[in-house]
C-alpha cells in the first residue's frame, strides 16, 4: 500500500493601532478598523491497492467547500467617486452659562473653614452667554446643494457654514430639523454639485463592509471602514429609529456623515457611538438611510415630520412576564399604561394587554412597534392580535398624530427664527373632520411675529392674503412674497378671525 498526501499550512498576522485623542462630549460619527480572513483549503488523499490480480479500487469523491471569504475590498474606486459628495460642517453659536461667583469654588463646602476666606475675595463673575463652535459632516444629495446631516450637528447653530473638498465655502440655510429622528436638512446656494447615491437600508446584511467618511476631530474626508454588527437598534429614548451598528470607528465631527456599502451607496448617517470616554470603542450606530430620506422627504414638502401614534406605554415580555400571562413565548408588547383618548383606548386595549401582531406581522421585540407606529400615516386603520388573560383577540385602531416637542420649521429656519414664526403642518383626515374645514395648516409653534399676533399652537391657518392655503411650502412662498404686513384667516376654537401680522 502506497499513500500521498498535501498539507496546506496557513499564518496570519493582525496589527492594531491605536490613536489617543482628547475625549469631546458630542459631535458623534462612525469609522472603523477592519481585519479579514481569507480561508481556502483542500485535501487530496489517494489510496492505491495492489492484489495478485493487479485489481484497484475506485479512489473516493472529493468534497471542496467554498471559500466563505475571498478576499479584502478594495475601497479605493468609492472614494475617489463619492468623497467629494462629503462636507465639513461647522456651526458657532452661544449658550448660557452660570455667573454666579460662588460657582467659582464647586470643589469647596460652605462648611469648609477656606469658604469665608476665598468669599471675601470679589470674584469676577461669568460672562451671561459663551460663545459655542462645533464641526460635523454631511453629504450632499441634490446637485443644487441640498445636505443631509444630524439635527445635533446644527441645533441651536447661529450660523452654520459647508465646506466643500475643494475648500469653497458657502453659508448654510437650515432647512429643516427633526430632534426625534436626529435628521436635518441644509441647503447652500450653489450648482453643479457632486453627489452620493442612495441605497436601501432594508437590504443591509449583518457582516456586510461599510465605508464611512466625515471629518472626525477636524480631519476633513477622513475614510475608515467595517461591517455592520447588528440592525434595528433601540438607544434610550431614541425608540423610533432602528440604528444600524457598526464596529466601524466613531469619533467627534464624523456625526453626520455618510455610511456606504461596497456598491458606493448610502445606507446610513452615522449618528452615535457607545463610549466611556468620548472616544471609539467599537459600538457605532448609523441612522438608516431610509428613514433619513422619509424626513428629508417630509421636510422639504411640509417643513414637519409627521408620524403615526398609538398612545400606549409598552414594555418587553420576559420569560416570567411570558408566564403569568398565559404566553407561549416570551415575546411581544405588554402595556404598561393606555392614554386616555388616544386611539389606544378608543380601539379598547387595555393595561395587562399584549400586542402580538400588528397587521399579520408578529411584534417580536416592544422596541419593534413604535417604530412600526411611527411610519404609519396618521388616520390608517391597523388591525392588531392581542391576548388578554390568556386569550387572543383581535382588534382595530385608527392610527393618530405623534406630536413631539420641539417641531420643524415651515419657513426654513427655526420656529422661533422664521419671518413668520410659524411651524405648521397638514391636517389629518381626523383632524379636518373634526375642525370642520376642508383643508389649511394647524399651528405646531407659534413665535416671533406670529406669538405676538396672537396666534397659538392648534389654531388652523386657513388662508394668507385670501389665498387657501394647502402646504408650509405655500405659505412659505407667499410670506416671502408679502411687504411689512399679511393677513392670516385662522381659526381659533369655534370662531374663524382674520390677525393682521406685521412682518418688518
Amino acid at each position: 500500500m502506497k499513500r500521498q498526501s498535501s498539507e496546506v499550512k496557513q499564518s496570519q498576522e493582525t496589527t492594531t493601532v491605536t490613536l489617543n485623542t482628547k475625549p469631546i462630549v458630542r459631535a458623534l460619527a462612525a469609522v472603523g478598523l477592519f481585519t479579514g480572513l481569507a480561508i481556502g483549503c483542500s485535501a487530496l488523499s489517494t489510496f492505491f491497492f495492489t492484489h495478485a490480480r493487479a485489481e484497484s479500487a475506485p479512489a473516493p469523491a472529493v468534497t471542496q467547500a467554498a471559500p466563505l471569504v475571498t478576499g479584502l475590498p478594495d475601497f479605493t474606486a468609492l472614494v475617489d467617486r463619492y468623497g467629494s459628495a462629503v462636507v465639513n460642517i461647522s456651526v458657532s453659536g452661544s449658550v448660557k452659562v452660570s455667573g454666579d461667583s460662588e460657582q467659582q469654588f464647586p470643589q469647596l463646602s460652605p462648611n469648609d473653614p477656606f469658604w469665608q476666606f476665598f468669599r471675601s475675595f470679589p470674584m469676577p463673575k461669568a460672562p451671561p452667554s459663551g460663545a459655542i463652535r462645533g464641526v460635523g459632516s454631511g453629504f450632499i444629495v441634490s446637485s443644487d446643494g441640498v445636505i443631509l446631516t444630524n439635527n445635533h450637528v446644527v441645533d441651536d447653530a447661529k450660523e452654520v457654514t459647508v465646506r466643500l473638498t475643494d475648500n469653497r465655502e458657502f453659508r448654510a440655510k437650515v432647512i429643516g430639523k427633526d430632534e426625534a429622528s436626529d435628521v436635518a436638512v441644509l441647503k447652500i446656494n450653489a450648482k453643479d454639485l457632486p453627489t452620493v447615491r442612495l441605497g436601501d437600508s432594508s437590504k443591509v446584511k449583518v457582516g456586510e463592509w461599510v465605508v464611512a467618511i466625515g471629518s472626525p476631530y477636524g480631519f476633513d474626508n477622513s475614510v475608515t471602514a467595517g461591517i455592520v454588527s447588528a440592525k434595528a437598534r433601540s438607544l434610550g429614548n431614541d425608540s423610533y429609529v432602528p440604528f444600524l451598528q457598526t464596529d466601524a470607528a466613531v469619533n467627534p465631527g464624523n456625526s453626520g456623515g455618510p455610511l456606504f456599502n461596497l456598491r458606493g451607496e448610502v445606507i446610513g448617517i452615522n449618528s452615535q457611538i457607545y463610549s466611556r470616554n468620548g472616544g471609539f470603542q467599537g459600538l457605532s450606530f448609523a441612522i438608516p438611510i431610509n428613514v433619513a430620506a422619509h424626513v428629508e422627504t417630509e421636510l422639504l414638502q411640509t417643513g414637519h415630520v409627521t408620524r403615526g401614534r398609538l398612545g400606549v406605554t409598552i414594555q418587553d415580555v420576559n420569560q416570567s412576564l411570558a408566564e403569568s400571562f398565559g404566553l407561549k413565548r416570551p415575546e411581544g408588547a405588554l402595556v404598561s399604561f393606555v392614554d386616555p383618548d388616544s386611539p389606544a383606548a378608543k380601539a379598547g386595549i387595555e393595561v395587562g394587554d399584549v400586542i402580538t401582531r400588528l397587521d399579520g406581522v408578529a411584534v417580536v421585540h416592544s422596541k419593534d412597534l413604535p417604530v412600526r407606529i411611527a411610519e404609519i400615516k396618521p388616520g390608517t386603520k391597523v388591525n392588531m392580535e392581542i391576548i388578554r388573560k390568556g386569550s387572543a383577540q383581535e382588534v382595530s385602531a385608527t392610527i393618530g398624530t405623534f406630536k413631539t416637542e420641539k417641531v420643524a420649521s415651515a419657513d426654513g429656519s427655526s420656529a422661533h427664527e422664521g419671518r413668520l414664526g410659524l411651524a405648521v403642518r397638514p391636517l389629518t383626515p381626523d383632524e379636518r373632520e373634526q375642525a370642520g374645514v376642508s383643508g389649511g395648516l394647524i399651528v405646531d409653534a407659534s413665535s416671533g411675529p406670529a406669538a405676538d399676533a396672537g396666534i397659538e399652537p392648534g389654531d388652523i391657518v386657513l388662508s394668507v392674503n385670501n389665498t387657501p392655503v394647502t402646504s408650509a411650502e405655500q405659505l412659505r412662498a407667499l410670506a416671502k412674497k408679502a411687504g411689512k404686513h399679511i393677513a392670516l384667516l385662522v381659526k381659533h376654537g369655534d370662531a374663524k378671525i382674520f390677525v393682521p401680522i406685521e412682518l418688518g
